[in-house]
């Protein structure tokens, strides 16, 4: 079987703890990372679960604040739900 080579860049620190858990395990960098791709082509998925960081409360409504306030900014009149969609049914209409 032929052999091709990849290079991954990661965070110095990051490399070094990785090859002392390793080399801890008895394996190599290289051999771990061919566990890892062998894992995902066997499994046809990463094979471990990847979730985001939860958000708190807080800052969900400040995201939600800044969103709002910058859609007021482009159209400080707002629309109604109404006025909305008669602008879209005018846009079908005109298409049609």
């Amino acid at each position: 079987m032929a052999t091709a080579a990849f290079s991954v860049r990661m965070d110095e620190d990051l490399k070094i703890k990785f090859e002392r858990m390793c080399e801890s395990f008895g394996i190599s960098m290289t051999a771990a990372i061919n566990l890892f791709a062998t894992a995902v082509v066997n499994e046809q998925r990463i094979p471990f679960e990847i979730r985001s960081k939860p958000l708190a409360r807080e800052d969900v409504l400040d995201s939600l604040r800044k969103a709002r306030a910058q859609a007021l900014s482009k159209n400080p009149n707002g629309m109604t739900l109404d006025e909305i969609n008669a602008e879209i049914a005018a846009v079908r209409a005109e298409r049609d």
